[in-house]
This record gives structure tokens, sequence and C-alpha cells, in this order.
């Protein structure tokens, strides 16, 4: 069990809060780094939060003072952050205020969308640019031994990108066919507050690498995701297979996902469908089985976490 202090940015997102509890469950001491502190916590009640010792600190990943700030208040000496998007320095002033203010290890919640040499990722690659600039500030400015990037794979909760259409009956969907792994953010966030908890000390007995892929338990295609959520929330649910075009015309104006996102998505869609997406990487049969390793547990199907979550259908 540790007994270390921990601060988590980004505790209000589905991630961080399981990380935060996932930590604190590990014997963490755990600080909650936030830039609106009165914002409720997923899955954390303010009774739950007393009760496990969490404590609020104010700070704003993209604000490297603030960050400062908080890591010496809290005394804190490990690390939870995020790949802020769009960050124009690419995240290194308040990496840096991390390592000056007393962190000594980090963990990223990054993509699966980084493979290979983080530095030979095109800036057109966006996401997965931006989490390999991320990941190469840390490596430069903590040091390969002191931090770990969660490399995931497509979150279960992207799913309620559909919840608008799913309340008008109708999904329209350029690749309806095409698999994706549906990993449970609780499940990253259970790896993550392992990783965290324990810190560069490791876990005994694992050898553990500077990132770590976590992919999903399934090979579910996402006109079967929807199945299983209309056969939960006992909706009827159409799924119309579009073109490009009108696919991405529905992501913006529905499913409210930025235009520059939606583009990227329908190319990673298209490549996916060609190549089979991650399901043929070299590191799929390692990072399927990673949660298990990782924590003792079995993972989340996507079934499980679709009833966790049947409020946010509209059920």
């Amino acid at each position: 069990m540790s007994t270390s202090k921990v601060i988590i940015f980004g505790a209000t997102g589905g991630v961080g809060s399981a990380t935060a509890r996932s930590a604190q469950e590990h014997g963490a001491k755990v600080f909650l780094a936030m830039r609106n502190l009165g914002k409720p916590i997923p899955d954390l009640s303010l009774e739950q939060e007393q009760a496990g010792g969490f404590e609020r600190v104010r700070a704003d990943l993209t604000d490297p003072d603030t960050v400062r700030e908080a890591v010496v208040k809290t005394g804190a000496k490990l690390a939870f952050i995020y790949a802020v998007m769009g960050s124009s320095d690419k995240m290194r002033p308040s990496i840096a205020a991390l390592k000056s203010a007393g962190i000594e290890f980090v963990v990223l919640l990054s993509s699966s969308s980084v493979e290979g040499n983080p530095r030979d990722i095109s800036p057109s690659d966006f996401i997965a640019f931006a989490h390999a600039e991320v990941e190469i500030a840390l490596e430069e400015i903590f040091g390969t031994d002191r931090f770990i990037a969660v490399r995931p794979g497509f979150f279960a909760s992207n799913s309620l990108w559909w919840k608008s259409s799913i309340d008008h009956g109708e999904v329209k969907l350029p690749y309806p066919e095409l698999k994706f792994d549906w990993i449970s953010p609780q499940d990253i966030g259970r790896v993550c507050g392992m990783l965290l908890a324990n810190g560069s000390q490791g876990i005994k007995g694992v050898k553990i690498p500077n990132f770590v892929y976590l992919f999903g338990p399934e090979k579910l295609s996402m006109k079967d995701a929807i199945a299983i959520i209309a056969r939960a929330t006992g909706k009827n649910i159409q799924v119309t297979q579009v073109d490009e075009q009108e696919g991405l015309h529905v992501m913006v104006t529905q499913h409210g996902i930025p235009e520059p996102v939606a583009e990227y998505l329908i190319k990673g869609f298209r490549e996916y469908d060609k190549n089979g997406g991650l399901f043929n990487t070299p590191v799929y049969e390692q990072a399927v089985g990673n949660i298990e390793k990782y924590t003792n547990g079995q993972p989340t199907m996507f079934y499980q976490w679709v009833e966790e979550n049947r409020r946010d259908f509209g059920a």
C-alpha cells in the first residue's frame, strides 16, 4: 500500500475521477486539482470524498503558476495529468512547474494513436501529435524513468456522441460495421491510479515500461454497440449508413464534435476500414490483457458500461 501524496489534474473527468479513487484505494493521499472547486466529481459523492480523505485544491493545468502553487501547497510528489489539446506551448511550462514544485513522478493519460517514436509523428495527425509532444516534454524534463504514458484505445464513453441521434431514434454513420475495443474510462483510471500510487517504485514482480497500451476486451462494431444501447435503454434505434460527407455533417451538427476533430475521425475511420485499425497493431495482444495484468481484475464489457450509464442515454 502507498502512503504517497498524489495530485490529480482533470479529476472532474471520467478517467481522472477513477484515477483518484483508485490511487486512494491503494493507500495514497489524494488531492483533486480543479479550476472550479465547486464542480461535482463523477462517481464520487461529497460524503465519499470526505470519508476517503480527498482534498480539493485550485489549479489549472494550462496555468503554470497555479500548477506550481497547488503542488507546493499539497506537498504532492506524484501527479496525474492529461494532454491539453491545442496547447501552443506543448504544456512544457506546466510540466516544468510540476518538477520545480517537487513532483517526482507523473502518469500521463495519452492515446493509443501514439505509435513508434513519438518524435516521428506528423503534426497533421494532430491528436497523436498533441499527445506525443507531451510525452516528449515529460521525457526531456523528468527523464524516461520518471513518467508513464498510459495509451488507451477507443473509449466506451465515445458512444455518448450519439445521444441526440438516439433520442431521435436514428444514428447515421459512415462506417457502422467498423469495430472498436470500447475501453471503459473506469478501467483506464483503475490502471492509472495503481501506477500512480506505486510511482517509480513500480509493482513487485511486474516490469513496467514508460508507456502502457490499454485496450478493452471486445471487438465490437458501432452498429452492435448501438444495439446494446437499445436493449439497455428500451429505445428503438435505427442505424443508417451514410457517405462520409453526410457523416461529417451529422457528427458536427448532431453529435457536437468540432469540425477539425470530426474530419480527423472520418479519416481515421476510413483508414481503419482498410487496415483493421488497432486490432492489427503489434501491441494489441499485450494491450488487451493489460487491464487484468495491472489491476488483477476483469475488464469491463461494453454492455456492463452501458448498464452503469443508462441515465446518460436518457433511460
